[in-house]
């Protein structure tokens, strides 16, 4: 079976897991974690922009809304996004205001969010599916007409640059994930990016259960024993464990992973482009690093082609089930561009491991279709 996404690690990650175990000796939240959040501060450029590691990504996006929100604050998000994004808006007690997309690119539609504001919107909250940045410089105008803060859901974006920066190093919170399938993984963890002094010792205790500057106790592999807690805080730090394998995954992105998932994207779509029956998202993959491959199949033929797929042993994917579908954040209104991107959507094979031989077959069986 030819994987849609795949955990690429190895004997490096397996060795530097093995020193904490065996020399660091501490395995929760210290010099490591610390370590990985200079190193990705170093990686992403910009001095006055903090890495605040978590647990995974929704735990990023959760403790950054809860930065700058009060309950019952609305948050504008596309409803094309994992079910993750929403239930970190919920979980930090805002209501997610589902928005349509653009039909070229897949992210939130600005004219649709702006017909959806409230005296209750504080937050903008941008998902770069397919790791595509493309309308930031727009959303971020938009953002500062209407005096709203914006949490960036990059989950899909690591590593991707944006005029010339990489996405963290600008902007106003900027949310990663490095779980087992993601542009580097940690095994399971997220940050948070800002140059926001408030936004950043918030969230230093908050994903310490709210106790006040225990992070650099624990920085140094020490507990904090008399302290107070004045904020709801939560279980939500980084341990050593998985920060070595996210600085050993760091290590390897520029000159493997990132070369790797350009190079899957731009032959997918050379191979691809002439296909009448199929719909390409227009990407820069020179300054774009891929999570996934999205492709969007004309004819109602996306079902029909995964299971010819996936009985030649080639499993896909359908990013994303638009959330406001779902029980819980079902809304009263239809978003027609949403609902007809979830009906052709089919996410190809995209993971370093992926061999062009691989790729060929999967396109001479779509392109047989």
């Amino acid at each position: 079976m030819i994987r849609v996404s795949k955990s690429i690690v190895g004997k490096k990650e397996s060795k530097a897991v093995e020193n904490v175990i065996r020399n660091v000796g501490y395995l929760g939240m210290g010099e490591e974690v610390r370590c990985f959040e200079n190193e990705l501060e170093t990686y992403i450029g910009n001095p006055d922009y903090k890495a605040l590691c978590v647990n995974t990504g929704t735990s990023a996006l959760h403790l950054a809304l809860e930065s700058v929100t009060n309950p019952g604050d609305e948050v504008l998000v596309p409803s094309f996004t994992f079910v993750a994004t929403y239930q970190a808006i919920t979980a930090a007690g805002c209501i997610p205001i589902s928005c349509e997309i653009n039909e070229d690119t897949l992210l939130i539609d600005l004219n649709d969010a702006e017909r959806r504001l409230t005296n209750k919107t504080k937050v903008i909250l941008p998902v770069l599916y397919a790791s595509n940045p493309c309308n930031l410089s727009k959303l971020y105008a938009f953002s500062k007409k209407f005096n709203l803060r914006v949490i960036e859901d990059a989950a899909h974006a690591f590593g991707c640059n944006y005029n010339d920066k990489k996405i963290g190093a600008q902007g106003d919170i900027v949310c990663f994930s490095f779980d087992g399938i993601k542009n580097i993984t940690s095994g399971e963890g997220g940050a948070i990016f800002t140059s926001d002094v408030k936004v950043i010792d918030y969230i230093k205790d908050a994903r310490l259960l709210g106790v006040e500057k225990d992070t650099e106790k624990r920085y140094k592999g020490e507990r904090s024993w008399d302290f107070d807690v004045s904020i709801q805080g939560y279980r939500y730090h980084m341990s050593n464990i998985f920060a070595a394998i996210g600085r050993v995954q760091l290590k390897r992105f520029e000159k493997e992973f990132a070369v790797s998932r350009k190079n899957i994207a731009k032959k997918y779509t050379n191979l691809l482009k002439n296909n009448k029956n199929i719909k390409l998202i227009e990407m820069d993959y020179d300054n774009i690093v891929p999570h996934i491959f999205p492709i969007r199949v004309n004819n109602d033929l996306r079902d029909q082609l995964f299971d010819i797929l996936l009985d030649n042993s080639i499993q896909c994917g359908m990013h994303y089930k638009p959330n406001h579908l779902l029980t819980k954040f079902k809304t009263s209104y239809s978003l027609p561009l949403s609902e007809k991107a979830y009906s052709q959507v089919l996410t190809l094979p995209l993971h370093p491991e992926l061999t062009n031989s691989e790729i060929e077959n999967i396109c001479k069986i779509i392109n047989k279709l």
